[in-house]
């Protein structure tokens, strides 16, 4: 059964091919030469049939797709039913060697794709697991670049994911850091460039780090520990911290819908590619987790409430 772009995925495909097409050509009027696979030292050159819009399209696709694993999307759907859209599409053995090849150009596609600064900004980090816990000490894939976290939800091995957005919904800043990391290390290299104020959770809480970032206009706004003294919080500070929940709500939506997170990685290169492409796939998604934070017209109650 032939299956169109538009009926497999939550996402607008074709949208997301001419974003990624345009980008791509222009990343490549900086070169010269045409584009070639990657290749180990003295081994032929040779010259791909995708291109890397092609390629990073299907990639992104996946994310949105619904499917849980990208051989049953690309065999069962890509295969039989973009051909009329891909026409120079390759087995599925081969596309996976050439999902390293758009490594660099989605995670410099992703920062094409941030949102806007509007001086409200929420941090949190969340961790991928790159397999169960109890196979941690048979895992080779990443070893000496994954550690040990625990949460909530128990103990995770893996790495840890780091985000900053708005209260839109829209990606700020990201990165990656092993799950043993603290969540304030990456943090004065995350918020570079932000203003504003950036509301965290008590795993935040460092009075260094509020210093370093107030003095560059970023204001860190924490709850507070209970054995820590009681300090005056002005009140929406207070209800912003209590919207915090939004931000938690984009880490569930990465994990559940544009699969962020699985077990099934065989490659450093494809494990980031898998990742920056959910994170490219989350800004295609059109309604985004946000706050309303508009004024309403309550011109009924009376004056005194304000």
């Amino acid at each position: 059964m032939n299956t169109t772009l538009s009926e497999v995925s939550r996402l607008d495909v074709t949208q997301i091919f001419w974003d990624v097409d345009d980008f791509c050509r222009a990343f490549e009027q900086q070169y010269v030469h045409r584009p070639q696979l990657p290749s180990m030292p003295g081994e032929r050159l040779s010259q791909s049939r995708l291109s890397r819009s092609e390629v990073m399209t299907i990639v992104i696709a996946f994310q949105g797709s619904g499917y849980r694993t990208f051989k049953e999307f690309y065999t069962l759907c890509v295969l039989p039913g973009w051909r009329h859209a891909f026409p120079k599409l390759v087995s599925y053995n081969r596309f996976v060697e050439l999902r390293p090849w758009c490594l660099m150009l989605l995670c410099s596609y992703l920062y094409t794709r941030t949102g806007e600064m509007t001086g409200i900004a929420f941090i949190d980090s969340t961790p991928l697991e790159v397999c169960h816990p109890c196979r941690a000490n048979a895992h080779k894939v990443f070893h000496n670049q994954v550690g040990w976290s625990r949460n909530a939800m128990g103990w995770h091995f893996g790495f840890k994911l780091h985000l900053v957005i708005n209260e839109r919904g829209e990606l700020l800043a990201f990165t990656l850091t092993p799950a043993n990391t603290d969540d304030r290390v990456p943090v004065p290299e995350l918020t570079q460039g932000l203003i504003g104020k950036l509301f965290g959770d008590r795993g935040y809480i460092r009075q260094e780090l509020f210093e370093e970032l107030y003095e560059r206009g970023l204001e860190l706004v924490t709850n507070y520990k209970k054995k820590m003294k009681n300090k005056l919080v002005k009140l929406l500070d207070k209800v912003m911290l209590r919207k915090r929940a939004l931000i938690e709500t984009v880490n569930d939506q990465l994990k559940n819908i544009f699969q962020i997170e699985h077990s099934r990685h065989r490659s450093p290169f494809n494990f980031l590619v898998n990742t920056l492409a959910a994170l490219v796939a989350y800004t295609y998604q059109e309604k985004k987790p946000a706050l309303d934070l508009e004024f309403k017209d309550l011109a009924a109650l009376p004056p005194a409430i304000f």
